[in-house]
């Protein structure tokens, strides 16, 4: 079983401020540093750093280099990662004195999916297959139909959540990995067991991983639903915090993990990465979860 994740790649802008801004505001940041980012780029680091082959595809712009070297000194095969001219994806990030952020997101690259090149990609790959999707690129539903036809597993991040995903042809997901705002916008629910109801009432088919920020994380499939706190830390940027949970749980899925035992895994990683400055760099090696895992047992 092969692993793909088709998404993006982005330069990471990260700015310390006292607190977010409000609109009118003008207000000095105190740091700025230079991170490699992007949904697609962090979670297929995060399956990387959790033992996962996978392959990562997608599109990087001018000053992109940084961003394929990041995949290849973390073990994500860049075997369908093209750059092109013009500017990259980034971000501006302001993270607070209490780790919250918020992100502006420009696409750049990622905008520059093409049919053509989603079906060079995707004739690599074949039935049971898994394909992770984030919605930072264009294409995402041709991409799905696409797969959908090859009979691979779509695993989908609905992130950010906006009028693309209406074209998408949500019924042939597998799994949904949403947190709470994510959940509610698809459901129209705002409570983490309404959402999960609402799920199942709208795609029975489909399992879903629910993750709640402070009030831990859920999993729902046809057996039923497991639920996981969080590993208190003090959070220094929370920015790939989703996404170090993402990809440890599809890996935990891979490794044959039971789902309670899969959540409590993509928990800790999610504790350790939080507590660290940056996205990518900031998510933890498999042997550092597991050996912090057996210190809290």
């Amino acid at each position: 079983m092969k692993v793909l994740n088709f998404g993006s790649l982005n330069v990471d802008y990260v700015y310390q401020v006292n607190s977010i801004l409000i609109p009118g505001e003008t207000q000095a940041s105190t740091d700025r540093k230079i991170f490699c980012g992007g949904k697609g780029l962090n979670q297929s680091i995060a399956l990387a750093k959790a033992r996962v082959t996978v392959y990562h595809a997608g599109m990087i712009g001018e000053g992109g280099e940084i961003l394929l070297e990041a995949c290849r000194e973390n073990n994500v095969n860049t075997k369908f990662i093209r750059q092109i001219s013009g500017p990259c994806g980034h971000t501006v990030i302001q993270v607070d004195k209490n780790g919250q952020n918020c992100i502006l997101l420009y696409g750049g690259a990622n905008r520059s999916i093409t049919r053509e090149f989603a079906d060079e990609v995707l004739e690599y790959f074949e039935k049971g297959d898994i394909l992770l999707l984030q919605n930072e690129i264009n294409e995402l539903d041709y991409i799905i139909e696409r797969a959908s036809q090859k009979e691979m597993k779509i695993f989908l991040n609905p992130s950010p959540y906006n009028d693309n995903l209406k074209k998408c042809d949500l019924n042939k997901v597998g799994m949904f990995l949403v947190n709470e705002i994510e959940g509610g916008q698809i459901t129209g629910e705002k409570e983490p067991d309404k959402i999960l109801e609402k799920f199942k009432e709208m795609y029975p088919k489909a399992s879903v991983v629910l993750t709640l920020g402070g009030d831990g994380s859920m999993y729902q499939d046809e057996t039923g639903i497991c639920r996981q706190n969080i590993f208190k830390v003090k959070a220094v940027d929370t920015t790939a915090a989703g996404d170090t949970f993402t990809g440890y749980f599809i890996a935990s899925i891979l490794d044959g993990m039971k789902q309670a035992e899969g959540l409590r895994m993509a928990a800790k990683a999610s504790s350790i990465a939080v507590s660290r400055p940056g996205a990518a760099a900031s998510i933890p090696l498999r042997d550092e979860v597991m050996k912090a895992l057996g210190e809290d047992l």
